[in-house]
């Protein structure tokens, strides 16, 4: 008998066999990128991927002698499936940060946040249910709602955040369509991919329409503490404790290596998370959990923070330095923190079809396409600047603005 996987043979033998849903798992735009990126002669401004080098090694390996001699034997042990009690007592400590006042009794630890908003989908969405979300959204999140069968509706998004007006006219036509909406999905802070928040005036307005309508929020925040000049409005799950569940990481705060989410729900969901998780993987890692523990029980985290706060600001500055200078007459927008840059090309240009020759020139980027359920976008990238260098952010920008202007005069010609 032929073995088609050592020969290299790709015909799937057992295509029938797969449930339906098997069919929404393909590779996203920006996993595809990964291979090219590696290159070092490529500038990257594709993943978001922090920068873990302003991270002094020796906050790691002093919290890893401290919890082996502590707590070793616990660490390699199995634990129970909400998570470590010291850890998330600590992570009520961290929330508070942001206006949030929780017991631990309703915090879930989870294995990144995208592990616990997979498990939210999975609890809430059958197949055709409607999940609202912003206008671009995130790629991780547009491929778990897919994978469910969800409908994806992209609601209007500018540089304040998504418009309550707008998110009124999309809840009025799903209900005239005759679909359920599940609930409204956000990244309201610095969000991925366009860098914008969710302004002041503007949240009170979105929790209201959302409980007047019974529209459960997931606010995904994995950026709020990494702001450059002054702290983010508080967090929805502040002001509104039953229609909120929040999803909080130490990925982008710390190092996302750790693979460590939190979620802070109502307690009928919370029992609910507790119960899926034991289901998908019994408990989340002992290890990882009471590293961070000894991480933050230990170290200055809070002026570890700061100290990435300084890093991003001085990327950012560089990335939109370099737009201004070699890009004037492509939009973008001005985030006060975060990763992310968001670039609208000319009429014309398609920043999906634009990539491989960008490749050629070496520079890497994230196509609009990506962060779209619908294929739109196609006019829009991202550019993640929290990795790269200062001076090849600058280097990477200059070679984009060769292959746009390249393209923009190609246009030109062929009017």
């Amino acid at each position: 008998m032929t073995n088609t996987a050592s020969t290299g043979n790709n015909l799937d033998h057992w295509l029938d066999a797969y449930a339906a849903r098997a069919e929404t798992l393909t590779v996203s735009e920006v996993r595809a990128l990964f291979s090219v990126v590696s290159r070092p002669e490529v500038v990257s401004l594709a993943g978001g991927m922090p920068y873990v080098a302003a991270l002094p090694k020796d906050l790691l390996s002093d919290a890893y002698e401290s919890m082996m001699k502590n707590r070793g034997d616990l660490a390699i042990q199995y634990a129970g499936g909400q998570g470590d009690l010291k850890l998330r007592d600590q992570i009520r400590e961290l929330m508070a940060l942001e206006g949030i006042h929780s017991s631990v009794e309703d915090i879930v630890i989870t294995t990144g946040s995208q592990h616990g908003l997979d498990m939210l989908a999975g609890l809430f969405l059958d197949e055709g249910d409607v999940v609202l979300a912003e206008g671009p959204s995130y790629v991780g999140a547009i491929g778990i709602f897919r994978h469910y069968e969800a409908h994806i509706e992209h609601v209007y998004t500018d540089h304040d955040g998504m418009s309550p007006e707008a998110l009124e006219d999309s809840i009025r036509e799903m209900k005239k369509q005759g679909k359920k909406i599940k609930f409204l999905y956000l990244v309201p802070n610095f969000a991925n991919p366009s860098g914008v928040t969710l302004s002041a005036d503007r949240r009170p307005k979105i929790l209201e329409i959302c409980k007047r309508e019974h529209i459960l929020i997931l606010e995904d925040n994995p950026y709020g503490l990494l702001y450059f000049d002054k702290p983010v409005p508080d967090a929805l799950r502040a002001v509104e404790e039953e229609g909120v569940i929040y999803l909080g990481s130490f990925s982008k705060i710390l190092a996302p290596g750790f693979r460590v989410g939190y979620v802070l729900a109502p307690p009928a969901i919370r029992d609910k998370l507790v119960l899926a998780q034991e289901s998908a993987l019994l408990c989340p890692s002992s290890f990882t959990q009471f590293m961070i523990s000894e991480y933050l029980a230990h170290a200055d985290w809070q002026k570890q923070i700061d100290t990435f706060r300084g890093v991003y600001r001085e990327r950012k500055d560089a990335a939109l330095s370099a737009v201004r200078e070699y890009l004037p007459n492509v939009q973008t927008t001005t985030p006060d923190g975060g990763f992310y840059l968001w670039l609208t090309l000319p009429e014309g240009i398609d920043s999906k079809a634009m990539l491989p020759l960008a490749v050629k020139e070496l520079v890497a980027y994230t196509p609009g396409t990506a962060f779209f359920g619908d294929g739109t976008g196609q006019r829009n990238l991202r550019i993640c600047y929290s990795f790269p260098t200062p001076e090849n952010i600058k280097v990477g920008i200059k070679r984009l603005a060769n292959v746009i202007n390249l393209q923009t005069d190609l246009l030109e010609t062929f009017k």
